[in-house]
């Protein structure tokens, strides 16, 4: 069998290795802007249910009889 002689690898020509540095750049990039949507949606998201929550609390506010003022609520 012959022996396996060593492969040396030569370095990436400089285009090739600009070029992987600006697609690393790009794919960073657009990871923290979808991070930063998905934080903003989350957070929207979140406003919505605090919104619906408030409201359903207020309709059984209203079908309690209980005015929704801060000196009946102890406030």
């Amino acid at each position: 069998l012959p022996s396996a002689s060593p492969v040396f690898i030569s370095p990436l020509p400089s285009q090739a290795e600009n070029l992987l540095c600006r697609l690393q750049e790009n794919f960073q990039a657009l990871t923290e802007k979808l991070t930063l949507r998905n934080i903003l949606f989350g957070m929207w998201e979140m406003g919505e249910r605090i919104n619906d929550l408030e409201k359903r609390v207020a309709d059984l506010m209203t079908e309690a009889g209980v005015e929704n003022s801060n000196e009946e609520l102890g406030v």
